[in-house]
Formats: C-alpha cells, structure tokens, sequence
C-alpha cells in the first residue's frame, strides 16, 4: 500500500555534505572579503589609490590564499563537524592555520628575489582573517541550524550495526542526525538498543516515519528484510525519503568502512567506479611519488652518515634492517628500515606488533620512530615499485595470514600497493593488536574507494604535521 497524505511545510534537512559544502563556501567568502580589506590596508598605508588600477594586478592573491586556505583547513580536520561544534578547539585549530598559512607565506617570501612579495600584505591578511574565519566560524552553528534542522532518523535493523550506527552518529555527528527511533520484530517493540527505543515492526513503519516526521532511513539489518519490513521500506523511497544502507552513511560520517557489518555486500568495500584505462590518477599518482621519492633520497643520503654513526654507537648490529612484507596483490617484497630495535629483537617473541614503550626500542631508535626517520630507506621500495608513497602500510606475511582469517574482507587491502604512510596512519595512529588492524583496516577500505590527488595532498601535509609533532611510537 502507498502512502499518499498531503506533505507538511518543514524545514530543509541538509545532509552532512551539503552541510561541509555551506561551510567551505562561507570560508573562502571571508577569505575573499579578508583579501580585500588587507588590499585596502596596505593601499592606505602606501598611500596608493584603492581602485581597479591597484586591485586587478593584485588580482592572483584571491586564488592563492583560497587554495592555501582549503588545503590547510582539510589538512587539519577544520570542516569536521565535530571539530565545528566545540568552540574552544575550533578558535585553536583556527590559530594553528593560521600560523601555519604564514609560516608558509614568509618561507616562499624568504625564497624570493628581494621585493618580490609584499610582506606586510600578508601580515594585515593573516590579522584580517583570524578575525573574520574566528567570527564566520562562531556563528556558522547558528547559521547552519537556522538554514537546517537536524536530519530524523528511523534506523530499520535490531543487530549489531544498529548498536555501531547509533554509537557513530552519538560521537561525530550527533548535531547533524536525530534518532527518533528504531524499527523491529513485532516481539521486540517497546525495548530499547543503546537507549534508543524500538518503536514499531515492519508494518508500522511508513506510518511511524510520518508520524515522526522522518527525512532518512538507515537499513542496518545485514538479515534478509521480512516482506512487510521491505515494503515498509519501498514506501518510504517512493514519498521521497532518503533510504540509506548503514555502511554507506557509517563510511560517510567517520571516515571507515565498517568491515564487520557489511556481511555479503562486497560491493561497499571495493573501489566505487572500478579501474580505468582513461583515469590519469594512478600515472599522476605514480609520476608524483617518484619525483618526491627522489628529492627525499637526497634528503636520505645526506642524513645516511650522521644517522648511521649514532646507531652504531647507541648498540651494537647492522645499520639497516630488512623484514620481508606483503605488498600488491599478495606478492611479497623486501622493506628497508634504519634498525631500532636491539639485535635480534624476535628470537624469543616471534612475530609480534610493535607497541607503546617496547622495550626493544633502542634509545636512537626511539627518536627515529617519533620522527620517522627510521621510514627513509622505504624510498628505494618506492623507486623500485614495491610501495607507493601514500597507501595502507605493509603488512609482515605471518600477521595477514592470521588477520586474514580473522577480519572480513582483510585481504581487500591488497588490491593497491602499500605506502609510506596512508589514511589509517594519519587518523589512526599505531596498531599493537588485532583489533587496532581492524580500525586501520576500516580507514585503509576508505581510502581504497576514495583516492584522488586531493585526498594524497591530504594525507602527506597531515602526516607532515605529525612529524613536526613526533608522534610516532
């Protein structure tokens, strides 16, 4: 039976994306406007006009300071609305860009033929929008609650994903997605999964989603849907609302692919369009790496001597360490490494993770790990092919053996070459167990299925800052 009663007047219910997208366009609005008004600052200063003749030639800073300002916000986790929702971080996080935007700005200045580049310009910009961003990003929860209600939604499903969902949405998006409740067997109506109450079976639930004004419905149950739950459902699309399996928004508000409640929908952790023979991706990806991977071989060979002097000094062995990995397609190569542990670190242990405070980390080798140093051998596996700068890290044969058996859809990560550092590295951090190659599993399927050049930018300024930040273990 469809559903036809006459719809009610309601606010417009942007989704997460729609609503990253209203926040971008404000940013680079105000970035525009903190152009201008440092434009006219520094004109007032120099005594210059402030007309077309001045402001045309000055033209190129409006891309420039919006591309910058993009990169660095998503570099550092500014669109995320969770960050946006707590003022206090978003007022640091906004503070660390900008420091980060000058520091930028003054190392191209210094690198410049003298007069070049206008330096107080871009310490009025620099003021002028810390002011502007700071007062855009105060009001912008308002801005955006005025411009949307939070999205309702039903979720349709009483297993294990309905519990991951609700857990998902209660930490990174609670301010975006309202539960109004859940959809059940008829026996369970009136319990309650994570203190969100089951509110009506496969039957009722066209008639509750009017009720409660529904705009979305996450179908979370990985059984097969009972004929009045699907029918439920099929109503539902044809009013108009947005029915969505729970991976797909799981994926969409966390960054993961949730690899244990997908079940047998392989199709939500493989890449989205597929491999192409006209997509320039993988040759730009490949042709980026291995200028990038060459500059950092000098950067290798000048460090080579002082590194591996201290090395030899801090404990006795080789200079280097080998370990055999599982790369593309399960075919297993050799990864170089500055050792850091002590001489034989396994003989007792067996292949093990790594973990906070292990105690055969050399005093050096401590050091190197935080810094990454100990990573810089890896650019021959990338000059020779055996890893790609930007990927899921590595894995040794023993560990993906076991995780294989263990974890769904594990071997999936495979289907690319590994990297130097990936997705999982940069918003995860170190994995000493099987669940934490869970986690990174789930951030590794996500950046399989969205990788891009913008994504790649991503993940190298990110994992930049964590080295200035030495937060490796």
């Amino acid at each position: 039976m469809l559903f036809s009663p006459s719809p009610k007047r309601r606010r417009i219910q942007l989704q997460i994306s729609e609503r990253r997208r209203l926040l971008m366009l404000g940013d680079v609005l105000v970035v525009i406007a903190s152009v201008l008004i440092a434009l006219r600052i520094w004109a007032f200063v120099a005594r210059y006009a402030f007309t077309w003749t001045f402001i045309l030639p000055q033209i190129y800073w409006f891309p420039i300071f919006i591309g910058l300002w993009l990169l660095l916000a998503s570099a550092n986790d500014f669109f995320d609305l969770r960050v946006i929702a707590n003022r206090r971080e978003s007022l640091q996080r906004l503070l660390l860009i900008s420091l980060q935007m000058l520091v930028v700005y003054f190392v191209i200045f210094f690198l410049s033929p003298r007069d070049a580049l206008p330096r107080l310009f871009s310490i009025y910009y620099g003021v002028v929008s810390f002011v502007l961003l700071g007062v855009w990003r105060m009001i912008y929860p308002a801005v955006a609650g005025w411009a949307s209600e939070p999205r309702r939604v039903l979720i349709v499903g009483t297993d294990w994903a309905s519990e991951s969902i609700i857990g998902a949405i209660g930490r990174y998006a609670y301010k975006e997605y309202q539960i109004v409740g859940i959809i059940g067997e008829t026996d369970e109506v009136g319990t309650s999964i994570c203190d969100v109450p089951i509110i009506g079976a496969g039957a009722d639930l066209m008639s509750v989603a009017l009720r409660e004004r529904v705009s979305e419905l996450v179908v979370t149950s990985t059984r097969e849907l009972s004929g009045q739950t699907f029918q439920g459902v099929m109503d539902a699309y044809v009013w108009g609302l947005n029915v969505v399996p729970m991976p797909l928004l799981y994926e969409r508000i966390t960054g993961r692919v949730p690899v244990e409640h997908v079940n047998k929908n392989w199709a939500v952790v493989l890449p989205l369009d597929g491999a192409s023979a006209f997509n320039p991706y993988p040759a730009l990806k490949r042709f980026i790496e291995v200028i990038l991977s060459a500059v950092g071989m000098a950067v290798f060979l000048i460090l080579l001597l002082p590194l591996a002097l201290i090395i030899k000094l801090d404990s006795p062995g080789s200079i280097f360490y080998s370990q055999r990995r599982v790369g593309l397609n399960g075919h297993a190569f050799t990864i170089y490494k500055f050792r850091t542990m002590v001489t034989d670190a396994e003989v007792r242990s067996g292949a093990v993770f790594s973990r906070q405070g292990d105690p055969r980390v050399t005093r050096s080798g401590r050091i190197m790990r935080k810094t990454r140093l100990d990573e810089l051998p890896q650019l021959i596996n990338i000059l020779r092919g055996d890893m790609s700068l930007i990927g899921p890290r590595p894995e040794r044969p023993e560990h993906v053996d076991r995780l294989m058996t263990k974890i769904p859809f594990y071997r999936t990560r495979l289907v690319i070459r590994p990297g130097l550092t990936g997705w999982a590295q940069v918003c995860y951090g170190y994995g000493s167990d099987d669940e934490d190659a869970l986690m990174k599993l789930q951030y590794d399927l996500y950046y399989i299925r969205h990788q891009s050049l913008l994504l790649d930018l991503n993940i190298i300024i990110r994992t930049a800052g964590k080295v200035i930040r030495m937060s490796g273990v």
